[in-house]
């Protein structure tokens, strides 16, 4: 089964982009998502409707974030993606009137709900700007594990 990688993958050339001191293009932001213009300005429409990127016409144009990254959380992201399906399990429905699949159903019905409203309130204490330091902080470390390598 194929796993959905579209937040991943949006967060991903979001921290692409806060690294860039200009706009960039749905072409440059394919490249990153390993994808084609097209879907990244059908994702990217989910964000600019949100307020969380821009896009700028012309020459020197392309896609900017239009919000302070310590102001976006992981769960804004995933919201503004239309707050994609969490799990890929679901529920066996061939017979609903039988009362072991009732019984099946209705307890995993129950785990489901509380473990996506656990994964959506941790996606909640996550900000970019905390991605963002992240990224620098291992950025730094490999730095001096290959600047190590050079002497």
């Amino acid at each position: 089964m194929k796993r959905n990688s579209r937040l991943s993958s949006v967060l991903h050339v979001i921290l692409h982009m806060a690294e860039r001191d200009a706009p960039m293009t749905s072409e440059e932001l394919a490249l990153h998502m390993h994808t084609n213009p097209v879907v990244v300005r059908r994702t990217m429409a989910g964000l600019r409707d949100a307020g969380f990127v821009r896009s700028e016409k012309g020459h020197g144009g392309g896609w900017v974030i239009a919000k302070d990254l310590a102001t976006l959380t992981l769960r804004d992201i995933y919201n503004a993606l239309g707050s994609p399906e969490l799990f890929a399990l679901g529920n066996r429905t061939e017979n609903p009137a039988c009362l072991v699949e009732q019984s099946v159903n209705h307890a995993l019905d129950v785990a489901f709900l509380e473990a996506e409203a656990l994964i959506i309130e941790r996606l909640a204490t996550v900000s970019l700007a905390d991605l963002a330091a992240d990224f620098h902080r291992r950025f730094e470390a490999f730095k001096q594990e290959n600047k190590s390598h050079d002497l």
